[in-house]
C-alpha cells in the first residue's frame, strides 16, 4: 500500500479497516446456525486483527492509521446437536452447528458502523474546513 501522506490517507485506511470488520461480521451472521457433518467442517466466527501503520518507516511520523493484518478464527467449540433426520448427520444422528453468537455479532456490527461513521464525519468536516479556508483568500 502507498505511504500515508496526509489526513485523507489516514481516513481512507480507517474506513477500509472498518469495512473489512463489517464484512467479516456480516459473514459471521450469514453463517450463524449453519450445520456441518463434522467438527472440522463447522464454520467458526472470524475477527480481523488490526495493526498500526505509521506515516514513515521509523514510526515517528505524526500520521498513523490502521490496517488489517490478518483474519483469525475464534477458538470456539461448535455445538454438537442431535438431528437424526438431517442429511449431514453422522451414523449416531449428530451434526455440528456453528458457534456464532448473533447478539455479539450485532454489537460488533454496530461498533464497526459507528467507527466508520465517525471517521467519515471527521474527513467530511476537514474537507469542509479546508474549502472554507480556501474561500477566505478569494
Amino acid at each position: 500500500m502507498s505511504r500515508i501522506e496526509n489526513v485523507f490517507d489516514v481516513g481512507a485506511r480507517a474506513l477500509s479497516a472498518q469495512m473489512v470488520r463489517m464484512n467479516t461480521t456480516a459473514s459471521n451472521l450469514a453463517n450463524a446456525g449453519t450445520i456441518a457433518a463434522s467438527r472440522e467442517e463447522a464454520y467458526l466466527p472470524m475477527r480481523p486483527v488490526f495493526e498500526t501503520e505509521y506515516g514513515n518507516a521509523t514510526g515517528h511520523s505524526p500520521l498513523a492509521s490502521v490496517k488489517v493484518d490478518k483474519l483469525v478464527s475464534l477458538s470456539r467449540e461448535p455445538e454438537r446437536v442431535f438431528m437424526p433426520d438431517h442429511p449431514q448427520a453422522d451414523p449416531e444422528g449428530f451434526v455440528w452447528r456453528s458457534p456464532v453468537n448473533t447478539e455479539e455479532e450485532m454489537v460488533e456490527m454496530l461498533e464497526a458502523s459507528r467507527q466508520y461513521q465517525n471517521t467519515l464525519e471527521a474527513v467530511s468536516t476537514l474537507r469542509a474546513l479546508m474549502a472554507r479556508t480556501l474561500s477566505m483568500g478569494s
